[in-house]
């Protein structure tokens, strides 16, 4: 299974396991998981290779 890095809306960077309908274009690119840092349900987006590498 492939891991997608993803951004809570706090700012909090992780990976997760599963990105849900992440190929559904139409539904826009942002998904409500848990984040583990703060453990709330927060929107998160996927995060590309190219912003990890800047910070």
């Amino acid at each position: 299974m492939e891991s997608t890095v993803v951004r809570c809306a706090e700012g909090h960077v992780f990976t997760a396991a599963s990105f849900p309908m992440q190929q559904a274009e139409r539904l826009g690119p942002g998904r409500l998981m848990r984040c583990p840092r703060c453990a709330r349900l927060r929107s998160v987006v996927p995060v590309s290779a190219g912003v990890l590498q800047k910070q």
